[in-house]
């Protein structure tokens, strides 16, 4: 039964979100999962500098954060080469999206997506009316080309690409994306998500004042802060002072801020994982190698697993390996569905990982 009270359009949602949680998972499973490799966090934890932090804010957390966020700002555009006004904290890469397509999208609003990307920001779009219109991926891909086209055929407002892709974990290199950016139609605005671009050889050189673009950055990859929700919008100064209008401001908490902060100034500490994660990549091919499966290249934390047969078979394989105690997810809608996505994990997630996956690709076959 749905509450009367509900606007028309809330009351038009469907009532899921875009992603099941593994404690979710587990609730339902009765017991909790022995390898945790579904939800792309960094196993390999935040930076020793970034606990400390926290720890010691803790002691002061009966006082509200600095709204402003002013110290991390800052920080950030020493790091980007910008001023400050370029910069924007969030709820993570989530809340930001979320804040974003509330800015800028009303009932009936173009917007410009791939079939497959990452849901959540879909999500967004259609708890505010957006209309959504999606174009195929190319390949294993997210395809700039077909974007831009479908933008200018739709008059949309937003265009929504992640680079590196989740969940296929591929990445164009930036002078694709430097051209996508001079082909934006006018009147429309790239959201580039850069969750993984820690792991990326290179990114895009993209000047913060150009209005054309708003970048989306996190802490919760590759920095391992994935439970204290802290990402940043990186664009135009006028779109960027804007948030203000609609942001929770006491929504970032003193221990985030502390924890981000130190994280940032510890970049040897991000080299390092870094490395591991390259590591547990190599682990998780030499895994789907010996069991006749093939990785798709990755630069991302996390790897895409062809398992060789349809979005059926890569599902039975999934729940083969949940059986097991082995939490990894699956990519999306056909034909991305022939795969699974593995987070890089310990040398003990990957071991359990290697033992459950023959059994699990048995009883699919079965």
């Amino acid at each position: 039964m749905t509450d009367p009270r509900l606007t028309p359009l809330a009351a038009g949602l469907p009532a899921t979100v875009p992603f099941t949680g593994p404690e979710t998972l587990e609730r339902a499973a009765g017991r909790p999962f022995a390898a945790r490799l579904g939800a792309n966090e960094s196993v390999f934890g935040p930076s020793p500098r970034a606990v400390e932090a926290m720890r010691a804010a803790a002691a002061e957390v009966w006082m509200y954060a600095d709204p402003e966020a002013q110290e991390l700002r800052a920080a950030l555009a020493a790091h980007h080469g910008c001023g400050a006004e370029h910069i924007r904290l969030g709820e993570g890469i989530d809340g930001l999206l979320g804040l974003l397509v509330r800015l800028t999208v009303g009932p009936g609003d173009a917007v410009v997506t791939s079939e497959g990307a990452y849901p959540t920001f879909a999500f967004h779009v259609a708890g505010f009316g957006g209309m959504l219109h999606k174009v195929p991926y190319r390949g294993d891909y997210e395809d700039p080309g077909a974007l831009l086209d479908k933008a200018r055929e739709v008059g949309a407002k937003l265009i929504y690409l992640a680079n590196p892709d989740n969940p296929m974990g591929t990445c164009h290199p930036p002078e694709v994306i430097e051209r996508m950016v001079n082909g934006i139609p006018e009147g429309a605005l790239l959201v580039l998500d850069e969750a993984y671009v820690d792991f990326a050889p290179a990114a895009p050189r993209i000047d913060p004042a150009d209005p054309r673009v708003i970048r989306m950055r996190t802490f919760s990859k590759a920095y391992g802060l994935a439970g204290l929700r802290v990402g940043w919008a990186l664009g135009p100064a006028d779109l960027i002072a804007s948030f203000d209008r609609v942001r929770n401001h006491f929504g970032m908490g003193r221990i985030a801020q502390a924890g981000a902060l130190a994280a940032l100034g510890d970049q040897d500490w991000l080299a390092q994982v870094r490395g591991k994660v390259a590591q547990a990549q190599d682990r998780i091919a030499g895994i789907a190698a010996g069991n006749g499966l093939a990785a798709l290249p990755s630069a991302a934390n996390f790897t895409a697993v062809d398992c060789g047969q349809d979005g059926a078979f890569a599902a039975r394989v999934l729940s083969g390996l949940a059986a097991r105690g082995v939490f990894v997810r699956m990519p999306g809608p056909a034909p991305l569905s022939r795969c699974i996505r593995i987070s890089a994990g310990t040398e003990a997630d990957l071991a359990r990982l290697a033992e459950a996956l023959p059994g699990a690709l048995q009883d699919a076959r079965g």
